[in-house]
């Protein structure tokens, strides 16, 4: 039995096909594991969710805000923007129950048995890997719960952009959310900065970097593998730290990483890729 950990597949329904018949993937035998951004901007989100939860047990996701977003605009409370290639999934007949599937989706995926944890952003400087997953958790149970609606409506905003423990309710979810699915670059004692696409040293606002450059104390006995950041190198050079998006729906290759052969395999778009513009 093999397990994948798959990047930001975002819709691109002919590569991640590809990917699975280079891989050699059964869902009888395998499990397919992904960094979240499932959606979005790719040539068929609809597909790539429907043989996704086709595949039942055997496949998961970590939620990305390309995910969130999709859930938003199927309950009324954001409009598709002109970069989403939604419409189709978005008057889906079975789209209710494509979303509840996603909605079910954790936050953060652990893996003890292989050292590994996959999250879509990744994890601020500011929390211990127990905080991660204590603080995962608690947004999980709210977009399983019954209000999950109202949940979903206040997850939009850049702010706070600093974790407290104090924090309480929607903004609460809201900072872990955006953590969690947003990340890229924050200070030392975890203050985000949400408008750096580039790569991980390119024009940097003063006094911030990438997440994974701080000193996280215990991240010694996991790496972390996380998606959202297509403009990095695959893997980043730490031994620790493994970038998966290695930005498919932009032209380049979706990727797979093997944990029991502890190898990435890349394979390129199959469709031209979608203008960053």
């Amino acid at each position: 039995m093999a397990r994948y950990l798959v990047g930001d597949v975002q819709g691109c329904h002919a590569a991640l096909q590809a990917l699975l018949v280079r891989l050699d993937f059964s869902p009888s035998r395998d499990t397919l594991l992904c960094a979240g951004d499932l959606v979005s901007r790719g040539e068929d989100s609809l597909a790539t969710l429907r043989l996704l939860c086709d595949f039942g047990s055997s496949a998961d996701s970590v939620l990305g805000n390309h995910d969130l977003h999709l859930l938003m605009l199927l309950n009324g409370q954001r409009r598709a923007s002109s970069k989403d290639r939604l419409e189709t999934l978005l008057t889906a007949p079975d789209r209710h129950e494509l979303a509840s599937w996603l909605r079910q989706r954790p936050m953060l995926l652990d893996l003890p048995d292989a050292d590994a944890v996959v999250v879509h952003a990744g994890i601020p400087p500011c929390w211990s890997l127990a905080d991660a997953r204590r603080l995962a958790g608690e947004v999980e149970s709210g977009l399983r719960g019954e209000d999950y609606v109202h949940l979903l409506a206040a997850m939009m905003g850049d702010t706070p952009d600093l974790w407290q423990e104090t924090l309480q309710g929607h903004l609460r979810l809201r900072v872990i959310t955006n953590y969690l699915t947003r990340m890229r670059l924050c200070t030392a004692d975890g203050h985000l900065e949400f408008r750096h696409k580039l790569g991980e040293t390119d024009d940097l606002p003063t006094g911030f970097a990438p997440w994974f450059r701080w000193p996280h104390a215990d991240w010694q006995e996991r790496r972390v593998f996380f998606g959202h950041w297509s403009t990095l190198t695959a893997g980043t050079g730490y031994s620790d730290v493994i970038a998966l998006d290695t930005g498919c729906v932009w032209g380049g290759a979706l990727s797979a990483y093997d944990l029991e052969r502890d190898e990435l395999i890349a394979q390129p778009c199959q469709m031209g890729g979608w203008p960053r513009a």
